[in-house]
């Protein structure tokens, strides 16, 4: 493969790229067969900001590869499938909704989209930092998988921090709730589906903003790597639409977090 120099590298145009970071970086070169060669080498080794930048970027390479007529043997069966990038087997998730979005909305106008997307910033940062793996984010709703369950503790506690301390616009209030669940989910072509899916599903709705809810199956995973300063309060037991058994959820309690906040929505005492 003939090497770009520094000159012939900063002449080709961004389309030239698979991928470019927010800070304008652009990596994997795919100007020619041979660099389509390297890009689908070297992709697994490149560390792209989030799962959204990574589909960018493989849909450009994958039409890259056309164009040159560069065949991706195995790269599509290795990336394209969701059941390879994600955990299987016992997994803890960690999902999110921003409270009160329509009233953010209708109150900061075209201003929110900044809003969420400073919000998902954040919680893509968390996330990856505690070594965990984005599912889905969808409006305000946001699902991560975790193979460890203090792993999903860590990163939702620095979630609901750094949130707390980010200077939003208008003073406006942002919080999000927080659930983690743990569970043996099937991991199929399309995701995870599961009772333990709906279930996390349902202890997110019933949190508050700025909350973090963890369900007993989860707690059993994370009891014993507390530290001095973090507690899981117990909330009761609770009755959920669709789960056979009452559910009892505990709150996290640790520097830097909210520590009041009324029952659980929607949730029927056991």
């Amino acid at each position: 493969m003939p090497p770009l120099d520094a000159k012939t590298r900063a002449q080709l145009p961004d389309s030239a790229f698979a991928y470019i970071d927010s800070q304008g970086k652009r990596r994997l070169p795919i100007n020619d067969a041979s660099h389509v060669r390297n890009a689908l080498a070297r992709f697994n080794q490149v560390l792209f900001e989030d799962e959204a930048a990574r589909d960018r970027a493989r849909l450009r390479l994958l039409r890259a590869a056309q164009k040159h007529g560069v065949a991706p043997i195995g790269f599509i069966s290795a990336q394209l499938q969701p059941q390879r990038r994600l955990p299987s087997g016992h997994v803890t998730f960690l999902l999110s909704d921003v409270e009160r979005s329509t009233e953010l909305l209708s109150r900061l106008g075209d201003g929110y989209a900044k809003v969420a997307s400073t919000v998902r910033r954040i919680m893509r940062g968390a996330i990856r930092a505690a070594g965990g793996h984005e599912v889905d984010a969808r409006g305000d709703e946001f699902f991560a998988a975790f193979t460890e369950p203090p792993a999903a503790l860590g990163a939702a506690i620095a979630i609901q921090r750094a949130l707390a301390a980010e200077p939003w616009p208008k003073r406006a209030v942002v919080r999000t709730r927080i659930a983690l669940h743990s569970g043996r989910p099937a991991l199929t072509e399309t995701g995870y589906v599961g009772l333990a899916v709906h279930a996390a599903a349902r202890f997110c709705y019933c949190a508050h903003g700025g909350q973090i809810v963890v369900s007993a199956a989860a707690r059993s995973g994370v009891a014993e790597t507390l530290d001095a300063a973090t507690r899981l309060r117990s909330l009761g037991a609770f009755r959920f639409q669709g789960l056979r058994e009452p559910e009892e959820l505990y709150q996290v309690e640790t520097d830097g977090l909210r520590l009041d906040f009324p029952p659980p929505r929607a949730a029927d005492v056991a």
